[in-house]
This record gives structure tokens, C-alpha cells and sequence, in this order.
């Protein structure tokens, strides 16, 4: 394989963050260590970028010093920190567009020199923030690749927690595909890379020229300190991971779990923080559990992980989920999951790892998650099996390393130097979108 010259768009990469930052950081890492890969980053994160050593030939950062301020102004004092809000997604749109506009200028004269091979972006991840650079690239000399790109999951209906939490903008979401740099973004795009099966089938009228790539991936370090499993406890252990608001769905989790835990059972950890950490708290005192149900708070990553590894049972029944990468980390470190078989965990769990329920009612799905749970409690074997089998798996195919390897085979064939990789999507959902 011949190293390409890979110029990466990543506005928000940052090593010291989480969820999208930290996703777009590891995945550029990862293809720096078999191309040469250019990042181009947001000039707020210099600090982390500059101080963590990096195989990168370069990094270039594009300063928006006003934008920066608007922009930590409104998610501070407008969103209180939520930065799940789509309409906090919807006010970036501007801030994308100069962000991309000033990368343009600054590199478009090496781009036209035949500098790079290729174009990869990778933030932002939601699909509705369109790329300037698939237009200027319409004509060449070099191809644009988008993605993986997710989002645009609907909210379920008949959930209480899909009302406490869906916003109004959510009926206006399509509304992106009229807005400038839109259409174009993914008509001139050399290849899409979709990075969950609901993803895939909004853009499955670009068939010919879109790949499925989950959206996560796992760090070597992770993944070598999962090689140390503790031993299983006489109790089950379960865990929740992730922020404590609606759609995450961890009342269910506590529902599902109360028959084990009064029968001392099972004990749950409940790693996180947010909006419904009263609510929970009252659930678990008025179901009797309050003493074997245990808040841990906010934990920032280094310390979020050892909780989960001590775990047997991630129990995650988040009801509208696009990566998910607690998921990830879950299977890397010898954990079964129970996911919700919606959004990106539902394309990466499968029997053989975890267990997945399906999306009916909060009372079928209480009680199927409880069924689950009651059965691991009573079959050892089975647990251990499916723990060590997660693990292969995660070891296997879910490494930042292995996605890079099967980003470059896209790469690859969008600058005609390989044939065209099979990347279908895991779930056949009907089409839907452009």
C-alpha cells in the first residue's frame, strides 16, 4: 500500500476531549500513523493539539477568535453545557462555513499544486453541516471524501423521555437539505461514509459511492489494558455509563434491574451526571434499592473506565443513540452489553457479544432487560463466554487501527488507486432523505 497525502478536515479535534472532539481526533491519529496526513483544527485547541506528541505531518490551525467566544458564550449561559442540543447544532452552521472557508484560502494554492491527494472530512460528524470544500473540488484536481457523518435519528414515538427531551427544531430538520452548500456537499462528494445503518439509508440515493464505517472506535491503550480482566464477583455487577438526561433512558435501566438488586443480586453503578440524577435517585429509594444503587457522578475518562472494566453488565438502554461509544469501550473491556437495537449500538452489538431489545414500549422493554439480567445472574458460564467473545471482537474489529485500515481502502478507490471496498450497511432499513 502506498501512503497518501491526506489533507483532514477536524475543526473541533481535540485529544483532551470526549465524544465528537476526541472521535475526530483519534481517527486522524490512527491514519497518520499509515499516511501522510495533514489536520486542520480549530486554533482554540493548539494547547492539546501542540503538547501530545503525534505522528501528523503537519497541523494547521484555523483561527475564529470571535466565533470561539459567540459560540462558548451561548453553550454556556443559553444551553447550560448541553451540547447534544440540535438547535445549538443548527446556530454551528455559520461558524462550519468559516471555519472551512478560511481553511480553503489558506490551502488552496497547495491543493492546486498537487500537494494532497485527497480530502477527508471528518467533523463535524452531523450530517447537517455541509462542506465547502465539495464544491471547490467539484471540477479537482483532487477527490473530497465526507464522513463517517451520523445523525438524523428520529425520535421515537410513545416514550416519555422523547418528549421531556425533543426539541422543537427536530420537525424542522430536513429543512438543511435546502440550505446553501447542501446538495452539493454530498452530489460532488467522491465517497460517503456513513457511520450508522439510519445514516446509510438517508443517503442510500448516493448508493453507488456511500460505505458504512462506524462512527467509534478504540484506542490500542484500552484495548491493551483489557487483557486484564478482574475476576467475575458473587454478585453481578451492573453498570450505567453516560450523561443522566431523558433520551439516555437510565430509569429504564434501574427498573429493569430492581428485581436483582432487592434480592442482593446485583449491584448498579451509575456513572454520570445530569438533569435526571434527582429523579433517579428518588426511583431507586422508592423502589427499596437506594443502598445497592450507587451515583457516581461526573468522571472524567481515565477514571470512567476502571469503573466500567470492574463491571459484568453494561446496561445502556438509551433510546435514541447515534454512536455510542461507551458501547465500544464496554466490549473492548470484557463487558456484556444490553443495548436499545436503535441508532449505532444496534449496528454494532450482535448475539455472539451482547444482547439487544427491541424498541416497543418502556414496560416490554423493562421487563425484557430484566429477563436478560436474570439469566446472566444464574449462568455464569454464559457470562464469562460472552465477555470473552466481546472482547475478541473488539480486539478485532473495532479498533481506531482497523478503521483507519478500512477508511484507506475508501480512499484508496476514491483516488483510483484500489478497487471498490464492500461496506454495506448491517440493517436493510427502507430509504428515506435526498
Amino acid at each position: 500500500m502506498n501512503p497518501l497525502r491526506i489533507l483532514v478536515l477536524a475543526p473541533g479535534s481535540n485529544p483532551d476531549s470526549i465524544s465528537t472532539a476526541l472521535v475526530g481526533y483519534a481517527h486522524s491519529e490512527a491514519l497518520a500513523r499509515l499516511h501522510a496526513v495533514t489536520l486542520v483544527a480549530n486554533g482554540c485547541h493548539e494547547a492539546p493539539l501542540r503538547r501530545k506528541p503525534t505522528p501528523f505531518l503537519a497541523i494547521e490551525l484555523i483561527s475564529t477568535p470571535w466565533l470561539d467566544r459567540i459560540y462558548s458564550w451561548i453553550i454556556q449561559y443559553v444551553f447550560k453545557g448541553d451540547y447534544g442540543s440540535q438547535l445549538l447544532t443548527a446556530l454551528s452552521y455559520p461558524s462550519s462555513l468559516v471555519f472551512e472557508w478560511k481553511a480553503w484560502r489558506l490551502l488552496r494554492c497547495r491543493i492546486m499544486a498537487g500537494e494532497f491527494d485527497v480530502v477527508l472530512r471528518l467533523l463535524p460528524v452531523v450530517p447537517t453541516l455541509p462542506s465547502l470544500f465539495a464544491f471547490f473540488l467539484r471540477r479537482g484536481p483532487i477527490p473530497f471524501v465526507i464522513g463517517p457523518i451520523n445523525g438524523g435519528l428520529p425520535w421515537p414515538q410513545g416514550f416519555s423521555q422523547a418528549e421531556k427531551q425533543k426539541e422543537w427544531i427536530s420537525s424542522l430538520r430536513n429543512l438543511y437539505r435546502i440550505l446553501p452548500f447542501a446538495k452539493s456537499a454530498y452530489r460532488y462528494a467522491a465517497a460517503i461514509i456513513a457511520g450508522s445503518s439510519q445514516t446509510y439509508s438517508e443517503f442510500a440515493a448516493y448508493r453507488e459511492k456511500i460505505f458504512f464505517v462506524p462512527e467509534n472506535g478504540l484506542s490500542r491503550s484500552l484495548l491493551d489494558s483489557a487483557l486484564c480482566k478482574p475476576p467475575s464477583h458473587d454478585r453481578l455487577e451492573l453498570i450505567y455509563v453516560g450523561r443522566l438526561v431523558p433520551y439516555k433512558a437510565c430509569d429504564l435501566a434501574v427498573r429493569a434491574a430492581a428485581p436483582l438488586l432487592q434480592k442482593g443480586l446485583a449491584r448498579l453503578t451509575i456513572v454520570g451526571d445530569g438533569p435526571e440524577r434527582q429523579g433517579l435517585e428518588q426511583l431507586a429509594k422508592s423502589l427499596g434499592i437506594e443502598k445497592v444503587v450507587i451515583f457516581c457522578g461526573w468522571l472524567n475518562h481515565s477514571e470512567a473506565m476502571p469503573r466500567l472494566q470492574q463491571a459484568d453488565v453494561l446496561v445502556f438502554p438509551s433510546i435514541r443513540e447515534f454512536g455510542g461509544g461507551v458501547v465500544f469501550e464496554a466490549l473492548a473491556l470484557g463487558v456484556v452489553p444490553v443495548v436499545v437495537d436503535y441508532g449505532g449500538p444496534g449496528d454494532i452489538v450482535h448475539p455472539g457479544v451482547g444482547y439487544k431489545v427491541g424498541l416497543t414500549n418502556e414496560q416490554d422493554m423493562v421487563a425484557e432487560i430484566e429477563k436478560i439480567l436474570m439469566s446472566l445472574a444464574g449462568d455464569r458460564s454464559l457470562l464469562a463466554q460472552l465477555q470473552e467473545q466481546g472482547m475478541h471482537y473488539a480486539q478485532e474489529s473495532l479498533s481506531w487501527d482497523g478503521k483507519a485500515r478500512v477508511v484507506t481502502e475508501i480512499l484508496q478507490w476514491a483516488v483510483e488507486q484500489g478497487p471498490k471496498p464492500n461496506l454495506p450497511s448491517p440493517k436493510a432499513l427502507p430509504q428515506q432523505g435526498w
